[in-house]
């Protein structure tokens, strides 16, 4: 695996795992087409060519699915994840068997493209925010068994990540203060069950409104106060009311056209689940030369 992959552990994704399974659902008993059409010794070469502007995102993914396909198929990589990339642009080439190559092709493509348009959108809100101190996180609204791919994606476009699933923070939202009871038994119970359990976890509470904010500011001990659906107005108020006393998160609502406003509210994140679920995907073409 390389060094530039961000290690496995940090999404709770297998990404091998990932690509057996992902080959395996497209070949079945075998690439028909290509089993037909072409001599098994035939050698190929092909250019992964970029057809939109945008940010690179899952080159070090692709390599990965190639080398699974055929470790000896051999890549030639120009643009690194992270990168802007511009129309006409090879971010790699990769020659060897051509039965190999056309195996890979439509994962990797289907892969780069969806990684490249999360990156490319988070860049462009990220860039919206430029010269606040807000930074943009992702959500949990990710494609099921993907979202290790996708939040990875974020980090590319220069975003940051929100917790990873239900088992690294403890988010008690509207539903889970409404089934306890209030948001003091909500906090109480998460405070012991912490203790209790050993876990070093922090806690983020959603304010639906400014009364809310001031009812968790009153109970304390949490971490951080996401504030929900809350006018720039009003996050403007319940950022004086914290004081920096905890981490502030705005969310709910926030679209490109209206973050630059949010972001200069001063609040420490901006959550945005359109990141991952809202997506247009990057055009890009894998050709053979």
């Amino acid at each position: 695996m390389s060094k530039q992959l961000i290690p496995e552990r940090l999404y709770n994704f297998n990404i091998q795992k990932f690509i057996t399974a992902a080959l395996a659902e497209d070949m079945g008993d075998g690439d028909h087409t290509s089993l037909a059409c072409i001599p098994s010794s035939a050698i190929g070469k092909a250019q992964l060519l970029v057809k939109e502007n945008g940010i690179s995102a899952g080159v070090e993914l692709a390599k990965e699915i190639f080398k699974t396909v055929d470790k000896s198929l051999k890549l030639n990589v120009f643009i690194n994840d992270g990168s802007k990339i511009k129309e006409g642009d090879i971010v790699l080439t990769v020659e060897g068997k051509s039965q190999s190559i056309l195996l890979a092709e439509r994962l990797v493509l289907n892969c780069m493209q969806r990684m490249s348009g999360i990156a490319t959108k988070t860049n462009h809100l990220v860039q919206l925010c430029k010269g606040t101190k807000t930074k943009v996180i992702d959500t949990r609204k990710t494609t099921p068994t993907l979202r290790g791919l996708e939040k990875w994606a974020v980090v590319l476009g220069g975003g940051a990540n929100h917790r990873i699933g239900l088992y690294d923070m403890v988010l008690i939202k509207d539903n889970h203060i409404d089934y306890a009871g209030g948001i003091q038994q909500a906090i109480d119970a998460s405070k012991k069950y912490l203790k209790a359990k050993n876990k070093k976890l922090k806690i983020e509470v959603e304010a639906r409104n400014l009364h809310e904010v001031k009812e968790i500011l009153s109970i304390g001990g949490i971490n951080r106060i996401m504030l929900d659906n809350f006018s720039t107005a009003d996050i403007k108020k319940a950022v004086l009311l914290i004081d920096g006393k905890y981490e502030t998160e705005a969310s709910g609502g926030i679209t490109e056209q209206n973050i630059s406003k949010y972001a200069k509210c001063g609040v420490n994140f901006i959550s945005v689940g359109a990141l991952t679920h809202h997506i247009k995907s990057l055009d890009l073409s894998l050709k053979a030369i």
